[in-house]
């Protein structure tokens, strides 16, 4: 099976076969990907771990007339997507790509494309995935693949700079980079004073309205000009900052509670997790990844997701520090999770079916759902079902405060959210396994494991 994005360039394409990944190189790519090997420059990258490693097949498995060589690729743990990623994890991406077009012009190549897509997030950090982007190095040329390292790395990170707000989100609606042309409607005056901004920004618009010298005389044509070009990115990528306070940035420390409280918890949950076998787990409303964390110290494979880039961007932070490989934080709303997006909605699969786990994880999450997001039990049952067999969930009655807070600010209409609605919804789609009250609160910890039909 082909897979439903491994479309657009005509050297190759990926492809499954018996559940595993495979890349298939055709003969129209067989001049780039001999220099690719014999320069050197796969070597070097995989070395730094910038490039995921491939292992050659000597066999055609897709039986294709066009096959020149089959590639093993180091299988990764999940896919996950730009408008997906915090500021960081982006800015990381954006830092891996221009690396690695800087070792290619020093290896004779250079990259075609710029997508974020060919960057995965594997064991902790950003890995290149793609062997087709590197193509023979032209000095005749300008790097083609500018306008679309700007639409897809630069300009999102300008405008979350810039403005503050989750400008990763327009990457959703704009699979192939945020156009230009939104990016000055969006930028506020003051960035212009910025001469970086008004380099890569400000006078592409210029260029693009004809109002000044052409593209190809602006970036230069020659190997130092061009290096020059990617230094000037790097370094101003390097530069960018994001750092917003929101009201969960801080939960574990400021709002959670009582540390007593998080003790009680942390010790029911450990109890409860050894019980259960698996690998891979999905944290629903992680925060700052603290239960996360310690399933990942318990040698399960874990996705960390929230709503609040901060929260997330700082997980992401101490991944990296610490150099957790077990850990990938990506930033979701589980009220609007992901969609399939692209040509025939299959270019990019949906958070659903890339996320499916031995283990779901829901803590302090519920109240959030039903009391914020107006979303019956009964359907988030069915949902928390889809995603995995196993769910350890959190009930926060309407005793709680935090569930007070939630109904202070709307119409009280959730007099069915009790306990034993709950137990009644989860019931219809679950056995109960085990159940442990929080000393000192009003909240229960829940292990299920599904009715399987």
């Amino acid at each position: 099976m082909i897979h439903p994005a491994s479309f657009k360039d005509p050297a190759g394409f990926v492809f499954q076969k018996e559940g595993t990944w495979y890349r298939q190189v055709n003969k129209s790519g067989l001049p780039d990907m001999e220099t690719l090997f014999q320069s050197g420059l796969y070597d070097s990258l995989v070395a730094a771990r910038k490039l995921i490693p491939h292992q050659r097949i000597a066999e055609n498995l897709t039986a294709s007339n066009e096959w020149y060589a089959t590639f093993l690729p180091e299988q990764l743990h999940r896919i996950s997507y730009p408008y997906e990623w915090s500021f960081s994890q982006l800015k990381d991406a954006a830092l891996l790509t221009l690396d690695l077009a800087l070792l290619a012009i020093e290896k004779g190549m250079i990259l075609k494309d710029a997508t974020p897509f060919n960057v995965q997030f594997h064991e902790g950090r950003p890995v290149f995935i793609d062997l087709l982007s590197f193509t023979r190095y032209d000095a005749s040329k300008p790097w083609v693949a500018y306008r679309q390292f700007c639409e897809n790395f630069l300009f999102p990170l300008l405008l979350e700079k810039y403005l503050g707000w989750n400008a990763r989100e327009l990457l959703r609606t704009h699979l192939d980079g945020i156009p230009l042309a939104l990016t000055v409607k969006l930028l506020p005056w003051s960035s212009r004073l910025n001469p970086s901004v008004a380099m890569h920004v400000f006078l592409q618009q210029k260029m693009a309205n004809g109002k000044t010298v052409s593209a190809e005389k602006a970036t230069g044509f020659s190997k130092q000009k061009m290096t020059n070009l990617l230094l000037h990115l790097q370094s101003m990528i390097r530069g960018l900052t994001w750092k917003r306070k929101t009201t969960w940035s801080d939960y574990y420390t400021d709002t959670i509670l009582d540390q007593t409280y998080l003790q009680e918890k942390e010790n029911a949950f450990l109890a409860m997790l050894s019980r259960i076998k698996g690998k891979t787990a999905l944290d629903l409303g992680a925060n700052d990844g603290y239960f996360s964390r310690l399933a990942a110290n318990k040698g399960w494979q874990v996705v960390a997701t929230d709503f609040d880039e901060a929260c997330i961007d700082r997980l992401y932070g101490q991944i990296r520090t610490e150099k957790i490989q077990s850990i990938l934080p990506l930033c979701i709303d589980m009220a609007n999770p992901s969609p399939a997006l692209g040509f025939a909605h299959r270019e990019r699969d949906d958070f659903t079916r890339r996320m499916k786990s031995d283990l779901v994880l829901a803590l302090a999450l519920v109240h959030h759902l039903v009391i914020g997001k107006n979303i019956p039990l009964s359907r988030l049952t069915d949902y928390l079902a889809e995603l995995g067999p196993t769910l350890l969930i959190e009930f926060v009655p309407r005793e709680d405060e935090k569930t007070k807070g939630l109904l202070a600010q709307k119409e009280d209409i959730y007099l069915n959210y009790t306990p034993a609605n709950f137990e009644q919804a989860f019931g219809e789609r679950y056995n109960l396994t085990a159940k442990q009250a929080i000393s000192g609160t009003h909240r229960v910890l829940y292990l299920y494991q599904r009715k399987e039909k």
